[in-house]
């Protein structure tokens, strides 16, 4: 009896191996996701993503393995990585919820065209930033370091915080703002309101930059605030 129940046994899993390479067989041979779709998605994410970048931007997305299988997707979906910049060399994710579930890795290289400031010259620390102390070139954006300045008006009248060495791309980080006003100093009050502009003079109980809120004194002991301006000025809104 034994005899006779292990070549059934042996027929039945060779039957239900069969059948299961059958099936494999048969996911495998389903449509397949065309490559191409996937190359056009990533390029269409990171176009968007570095459009807001100064210069002009060439989205290069390499090739996949031609060897690579995926079943067909009715949306695939690009996603940047967390992490990664959607400028210079970066890698693509690309989801897919239906009919199947799978997410493919895709590399790309974006470069941004455009120009960018130099220091024309070295520049010493705490020295003002004028229009001759820079110098536009042309290159990658991509390739420098966060924060390297694109617009001279951003950065005149600035000071640099720490010494910059001639042809260094100039940085935000590397300058600080003049300061308006001075503690200490003394100010013209400019008193705005609906059809009258009143000057006078006053004292900075602080120091602030640009656009930034002061304290001022006036000769009669009052204190006011308002908004400070380059040359000593603060304006008064009421």
């Amino acid at each position: 009896m034994k005899r006779f129940i292990q070549p059934q046994l042996a027929l039945m899993t060779l039957f239900v191996a069969l059948f299961a390479a059958s099936a494999s067989f048969a996911q495998t041979a389903g449509p397949r996701q065309d490559l191409e779709v996937l190359r056009s998605k990533v390029e269409q994410l990171l176009k968007a993503q570095s459009a807001g970048m100064p210069g002009e931007i060439k989205v290069v997305v390499h090739p996949l393995d031609p060897r690579t299988s995926l079943a067909a997707c009715d949306a695939p979906e690009a996603f940047m990585l967390p992490g990664r910049r959607a400028w210079g060399k970066t890698s693509v994710g690309v989801r897919c919820n239906a009919p199947a579930k799978w997410t493919a890795y895709v590399k790309a290289t974006v470069k941004v065209t455009g120009e960018y400031l130099v220091a024309a010259k070295p520049l010493a620390q705490g020295h003002i930033v004028s229009q001759d102390d820079l110098v536009k070139i042309k290159g990658d954006l991509a390739t420098l370091q966060p924060g390297v300045m694109t617009n001279s008006k951003e950065i005149l009248g600035q000071k640099v915080s720490m010494s910059i060495p001639l042809g260094a791309p100039i940085r935000k980080s590397w300058l600080r703002p003049q300061l308006a006003v001075q503690s200490g100093q003394t100010v013209r009050l400019v008193s705005l309101g609906s059809g009258f502009r009143v000057t006078a003079e006053g004292r900075a109980l602080g120091s602030a930059n640009e656009g930034q809120l002061v304290q001022t004194r006036t000769p009669s002991g009052q204190t006011v605030s308002g908004i400070a301006r380059s040359g000593g000025v603060v304006e008064v809104t009421f």
